[in-house]
């Protein structure tokens, strides 16, 4: 079974930095994409970033593109999403996901993602 756990959210002023891990459990962790999502009160789940494990691409949400980065550390099978230069509109539940890997991530929506972490909260204060 796919287990995805999140861990690294919580409250930081515009400007700061936080950093998240999406931890994997229960598949062959070279064999996925995961992909990193927010969603905020009363909008609708959007991609921000994504890494295939094997092949090292990368997405960027152009939102995020030059403020975020994603990386793997694939003998902990653990995906990072650092975030710089934290806005007030960054303010969401993020969510890390899993996907067989594919060769166009820029094409994975939500509903191409089977195994979903719980979720952890990032609040920007202004």
């Amino acid at each position: 079974e796919v287990q995805l756990v999140e861990s690294g959210g919580g409250l930081v002023q515009a400007g700061g930095s936080l950093r998240l891990s999406c931890a994997g459990s229960g598949f062959t962790f070279d064999d996925y994409a995961i992909g990193w999502f927010r969603q905020a009160p009363g909008k609708e789940r959007e991609g921000v970033s994504c890494i295939s494990i094997i092949g090292g691409s990368t997405y960027y949400a152009d939102s995020v593109k030059g403020r975020f980065t994603i990386s793997s550390d694939n003998d902990k099978n653990t995906v990072y999403l650092q975030m710089n230069s934290l806005k007030p509109e960054d303010t969401a539940v993020y969510y890390c996901a899993a996907v067989p890997d594919f060769p166009e991530l820029n094409r994975l929506g939500p509903t191409d993602f089977g195994s979903w972490g719980q979720g952890t909260q990032v609040t920007v204060s202004s």
